[in-house]
């Protein structure tokens, strides 16, 4: 399906499941409506399963914008203080159209309490309070996390409520981000768990060793540790003045949390010229989008700003941006910084929705389904991939995927 078809579909105001592999425009389709929203005075609730993905969208994660918090189910006394909480009864009495983005990322039980809240609070059996829902994601991409050694977390399609409010599915099919025909269909292999003989070999020939790694290009891991230990290794090798950029913020405090908890930018930013840097938010008019990297070549002289080159040798100013979290119109909460991370390395998580030219990746840690299928997938073709290494987990997908997504297909 195209996107302009889906967004004909978004208009009817029936719920909808949008989804798609990496790159065909699933974020970017949301937006689409939402604007489409805002242009007829309706304001929609927009949320998504993880900080970050929230803050792609200038949104609230689902749990917040709900008040579950971390819990994984309410007792009538949480259900009571929720449905009393002025704040939270507000927006769900004042939405029409509720979002929720990465839904692969989010709970059964926690979709199924949403579903619940919101019966509550707008006082209807209907499913959701009678919201128009919109549910963006991909479920062969990273899958909802497990608390403390229960039992698996469940996908959201499995959750009561996801029959009960009959979602069209819109798949995608159009690809925006890969052009390289064999490493498509490797991909696509990994998608489905057919990834075989002629796929590895393929994918063995960007094999390298540690000493081969490319300078100046951006290495992608599965754990936090090594991406940290990487970018202030790499930060103290480089002479000169470190540059210190600090965040401001202005708003509710707890707002303010959750957009820094889901910005990809630090709180304070350590820059010295020759630093590896990857741009964190979108700026078309100024020349770069979430995921564009380049180097500190120099700070202007009269603000300080960073100078970056970017790898097709364009130079930006960097200044700047703010990230907010909008509701109902309003604006509750703002920070501003620099939209730029030291991109010596990252991890999958928080690589997901980025577009790269080139990554190193090491897939040799990958210790959950589909890890190895959203880095790989970040990349635009195989020849801008150099893999470090993987395990046995790094090309598999969930296996309750395939025959789920024969269903959402038909």
């Amino acid at each position: 399906m195209k996107q302009e078809e889906t967004l004909e579909i978004l208009k009817t105001g029936v719920n909808v499941f949008l989804t798609g592999e990496p790159g065909s425009g699933k974020t970017y389709t949301v937006n689409q409506y939402i604007q489409y929203l805002r242009d007829f005075g309706i304001e929609p609730a927009v949320t998504a399963s993880t900080g970050i993905a929230a803050t792609h969208l200038n949104g609230l994660t689902i749990h917040s914008f709900c008040g579950i918090g971390i819990k994984d189910k309410l007792t009538r006394a949480d259900l009571e203080k929720i449905t009393k909480a002025s704040y939270i009864t507000k927006r769900l009495k004042k939405a029409n159209v509720l979002i929720i983005d990465e839904i692969s990322m989010l709970e059964a039980k926690t979709f199924d309490l949403v579903d619940l809240i919101c019966r509550e609070v707008r006082q209807t059996a209907a499913p959701f309070g009678g919201l128009q829902v919109i549910v963006s994601g991909d479920f062969f991409q990273l899958p909802p996390i497990s608390k403390g050694g229960g039992e698996p977390a469940q996908f959201a399609f499995k959750a009561d409520s996801w029959g009960k409010a009959k979602f069209t599915v819109c798949y995608l099919t159009e690809q925006y981000r890969q052009d390289d025909s064999v490493f498509l269909t490797m991909l696509s292999a990994i998608r489905v768990n057919s990834f075989g003989f002629e796929h590895l070999q393929n994918i063995k020939t960007r094999l390298i060793k540690q000493e081969e790694t490319p300078s100046n290009i951006t290495q992608i891991f599965s754990h936090n540790f090594d991406v940290d230990v990487l970018n202030k290794k790499e930060l103290a090798k480089l002479s000169g003045k470190a540059e210190s950029f600090f965040m401001f913020s202005r708003g509710q405090k707890n707002f303010v949390e959750a957009l820094k908890r889901g910005c990809l930018s630090p709180d304070v930013l350590e820059l010295k010229e020759g630093a590896i840097v990857m741009f964190t938010k979108n700026n078309l008019k100024e020349g770069f989008v979430n995921g564009t990297l380049g180097k500190v070549i120099g700070f202007n002289k009269e603000n300080n700003y960073p100078l970056i080159e970017t790898l097709k040798g364009e130079e930006i100013e960097a200044k700047p941006m703010e990230w907010a979290i909008e509701e109902g119109g309003k604006t509750k909460a703002i920070i501003s910084q620099l939209p730029l991370r030291l991109a010596w390395a990252i991890t999958i998580h928080k690589s997901q929705g980025m577009s790269l030219d080139t990554a190193v990746i090491d897939l040799s840690r990958t210790f959950e389904y589909g890890q190895g299928y959203v880095a790989l997938s970040r990349v635009r073709r195989l020849t801008g991939l150099y893999l470090l290494g993987y395990n046995e987990k790094a090309f598999l997908t969930h296996p309750q995927m395939r025959e789920q997504d024969e269903v959402f297909r038909s």
